[in-house]
């Protein structure tokens, strides 16, 4: 007899309105799903960034995939939602604000995974700015203990499709044993969404004893398991809807 039962639904958002990103998460992830889940993408709507590079950035991508994200959820129904973007996204805690459904994003997703097979975890970052904000992220979702390093590649989000596959790659590899044999990281995590699909080869660089960790598939895998135990968001503290606030001040748009 044929299973019947729903399929556990995961949105992968991607924050930024680079769509050929989404297509890439959307690609390499669905391989790695049980039977009973599935994936769907979202991708920012224009006036969306680009990529998510400093802090205009994460402001401006969090307000226009938050205004979009709302009427698709209320259609959708979606079980549980992934923000693809490797940071403390504001779009996290305000999504988990307005939901009732679990969510979480691609580098507190990889951090639990991470520290779950390691010890010391390091990263391999794209920019020195945005390896600066990786360092504050551990200490926002209280893994400081566990970094043994953050290493930048210099290259910028949307580098990693722009510039020659190869060349990304080289840099991504150096950078990882450098983590690796330098700084005594014995897990790694990938810094962005766009690196995705370069996952096997950094593993291979590094060798099987170090383990590299895809915040993407990470996380759909962590939800699925969250949704399957009936997690929901907790509604009486911090992400309390502000809903009913906004409309008693006479304001009803977010």
């Amino acid at each position: 007899m044929a299973d019947t039962k729903p399929k556990i639904r995961i949105l992968i958002a991607n924050p930024n309105a680079t769509s050929s990103m989404t297509d890439s998460c959307l690609k390499l992830v669905t391989p790695t799903l049980p039977p009973d889940g599935s994936v769907h993408g979202f991708t920012s709507p224009h006036p969306g960034p680009s990529a998510i590079e400093g802090a205009v950035d994460n402001v401006l991508s969090s307000a226009a995939a938050f205004r979009a994200l709302l009427p698709l959820q209320a259609k959708e129904h979606y079980d549980a939602i992934l923000v693809a973007c490797y940071s403390s996204h504001a779009l996290i805690p305000m999504l988990r604000e307005e939901l009732d459904v679990p969510i979480i994003g691609i580098m507190e997703a990889s951090l639990f995974y991470a520290r779950t097979l390691g010890a010391r975890i390091g990263v391999v970052s794209t920019s020195s700015r945005s390896a600066i904000a990786h360092r504050d992220g551990f200490a926002a979702y209280g893994f400081t203990s566990s970094l043994a390093g953050v290493r930048s590649c210099d290259l910028g989000v949307l580098d990693l499709e722009r510039l020659p596959r190869q060349q990304v790659l080289d840099r991504m590899m150096t950078v990882a044993k450098e983590l690796v044999e330098i700084d005594g990281a014995d897990v790694l995590t990938l810094g962005c969404a766009g690196m995705t699909d370069m996952q096997a080869a950094v593993q291979e660089a590094v060798g099987a004893e170090v383990q590299v960790v895809d915040g993407v598939v990470a996380g759909v895998q962590h939800l699925i398991g969250v949704v399957r135990m009936g997690g929901r968001t907790a509604k009486r503290g911090l992400w309390r809807s502000s809903r009913a606030g906004r409309e008693a001040r006479g304001q009803g748009y977010v």
